[in-house]
């Protein structure tokens, strides 16, 4: 008869982990925003997307049916986290502070366009964010005239068209960074400043709380 008492237990088959389609998302993007950076957009072969994100040429097509649906995701995923960005930064101030709140977007808004203008230019390529009828310029804009709007219930400033105030702030800072980003000036923090003073007077307000 045969000893069986000291054969090893035999190992348990493995099984195939798969990734969540979100994170199979997030880690073609990623790997699209590394080369498209290095390297552009024209000279980023999908092959090397699909290298460098560790998967096959048909995984990329179950998602995407052409580079350009992909930095259509790109742009979407640049646009969410540029707000989060605004929002994390305003709710370090109080709730009803709303001159830091404004402050903070605004600071907000140039720090991470002047980090950030390559890969907004990669994915606004043939997307301009200037358009009308862009979906991202007006997500911003919402959630700047919100903040006027509040601001202006709660008597810390009076914005009689924030809509319109509100179109003037967004312009006029990504204006005002564009030439930043073209000047290559290092210390971005007395420009900041300036910005925010005078946005503030747009709204009535003298003081500076930056």
């Amino acid at each position: 008869m045969e000893d069986r008492t000291n054969r090893p237990e035999p190992e348990a088959p493995k099984t195939r982990r798969i990734k969540p389609a979100e994170v199979r998302l997030d880690e073609l993007m990623s790997a699209a925003e590394q080369l498209f950076l290095a390297k552009g957009v024209d000279s980023t072969p999908i092959n090397d997307i699909v290298a460098l994100a560790g998967v096959a040429k048909g995984t990329f097509y179950h998602y995407f049916a052409s580079k350009n649906e992909l930095l259509a995701a790109m742009r979407a995923r640049y646009t969410a986290q540029f707000l989060n960005r605004l929002e994390t930064s305003m709710s370090h101030c109080e709730a009803d502070d709303w001159l830091g709140k404004l402050a903070a977007w605004i600071r907000e808004t140039i720090e991470a366009y002047a980090e950030t203008y390559r890969l907004h230019d990669i994915v606004y390529t043939n997307h301009h964010h200037h358009n009308r009828s862009n979906p991202d310029k007006n997500a911003m804009l919402d959630q700047l005239q919100a903040m006027l709007e509040d601001g202006t219930r709660s008597g810390a400033w009076t914005v009689a068209q924030p809509r319109i105030t509100a179109l003037l702030i967004y312009a006029g800072v990504h204006g005002a960074t564009d030439d930043l980003i073209a000047s290559q000036e290092a210390d971005h923090q007395a420009f900041i400043r300036g910005v925010i003073a005078d946005c503030l007077r747009l709204v009535g307000v003298e003081e500076n709380p930056a």
